[in-house]
């Protein structure tokens, strides 16, 4: 061994020493800062007092445990007489991934759709209104009687799984009933082929990794988002929580060194090998690039999300093939697609459950009056 190598991997083992230390002492400062936290705060049930305040701030609470990308949380809501809207927070757009705003309106069709399930489960018509001229969704709110269901009792339990499933098939008349879910005008699913379906999309997940990855301002992005430990979890209440994922938690300053050395194929590997053990996958899509049509994709992700939940599966977009251009020009083309635009590639399957990603509080999302 030459003496550069001896001294390049006695510096490594320094390194690898130094961050098993670190490890175990912050994860011991880690865990105590966070007693008095309770992360179900977000998830109890919704109240059921006839007064309407309460019952609205609970319908909010709803709609923000809706997915979303990097878990940025990009919405703000009005309270108004007999109605909420859902404006986009720009200050939480992901500009690296998407500098067209597209998740931004995706993540808000999600939150609209926990919203109005809600609603309906406590006694409310609701009635939302989006177009291309008005820069939010005006959902109106009329009594009515309630409308309860799988989906809504999903929604405190549902999470957007991450790593890992267990590779087991689900039954063909989940299938079934998975092509005659309720969808929006203008959207479409497109369930991945029986035989070569997650290998194709595969192929486009690995590609599209790796240039993400090769893209400095996405990488910087990623990072920012991240939260490598409970406690700048708990500061910040968004960002993608490592413990979500099965990472161990560690400080800033070496997550970020972990995130930075990693080797692009190494993630891309990772993330092809999260879709192969998925039971399959579906391709979201819709007729247009118009924001309400985003909105509309974002509604049936949800809705699809939910109705998986209520079956046990766990689901999880992955979304790089629809980030990248170039690849998502190619996924268009080679699943049959036609001239529908990829919104969502989102695989789904069996696996045991995980801490669930954080949420700000309603009174940190509410639009003062």
């Amino acid at each position: 061994m030459s003496a550069i190598a001896s001294r390049r991997k006695t510096t490594l083992s320094v390194l690898a020493l130094c961050g098993a230390v670190a490890v175990g002492e912050y994860a011991l400062r880690d865990d105590a800062s966070c007693t008095n936290y309770d992360p179900e705060r977000p998830r109890k049930p919704l109240p059921t007092h006839p007064a309407t305040s309460p019952r609205i701030i609970g319908l909010i609470r709803y709609a923000t445990l809706a997915a979303k990308g990097h878990n940025a949380q990009p919405w703000k809501f009005a309270l108004l007489p007999a109605a909420i809207e859902i404006h986009p927070n720009y200050s939480r757009r992901l500009p690296a991934v998407h500098p067209e705003n597209r998740e931004l309106s995706l993540n808000l069709g999600c939150a609209l759709e926990n919203l109005l399930i809600a609603a309906r489960a406590i006694a409310y018509a609701p009635e939302p209104t989006y177009t291309e001229s008005r820069d939010l969704i005006r959902i109106d709110l009329a009594s009515d009687t309630p409308q309860c269901g799988p989906l809504f009792d999903a929604i405190p339990s549902s999470q957007s799984t991450r790593f890992e499933y267990d590779g087991k098939s689900i039954a063909t008349n989940q299938f079934s009933q998975l092509r005659k879910l309720p969808l929006e005008p203008q959207i479409y699913q497109h369930p991945a082929p029986e035989t070569s379906g997650l290998a194709t999309l595969a192929d486009y997940v690995d590609q599209s990794t790796l240039r993400q990855h090769a893209d400095e301002p996405c990488g910087q992005e990623l990072i920012h988002w991240l939260r490598f430990n409970n406690m700048e979890a708990i500061a910040r209440l968004n960002g993608l929580y490592s413990a979500c994922t099965g990472i161990p938690t560690v400080p800033r300053w070496l997550g970020q060194w972990f995130v930075a050395e990693a080797k692009p194929q190494a993630q891309a590997d990772a993330d092809v090998k999260k879709l192969r053990s998925s039971a399959s996958a579906v391709v979201i899509t819709s007729e247009s690039e118009a924001k309400a049509d985003w909105v509309r994709a974002g509604k049936v992700y949800r809705r699809m999300a939910l109705w998986m939940s209520s079956l046990n599966m766990k689901s999880a977009f992955l979304n790089q093939p629809v980030e990248v251009k170039s690849v998502r020009s190619q996924l268009q083309s080679s699943v049959g697609l036609g001239t529908a635009r990829p919104q969502f590639l989102v695989r789904f399957g069996y696996a045991t459950s995980m801490p669930r990603s954080l949420r700000r509080p309603v009174e940190q999302v509410l639009i003062p009056t």
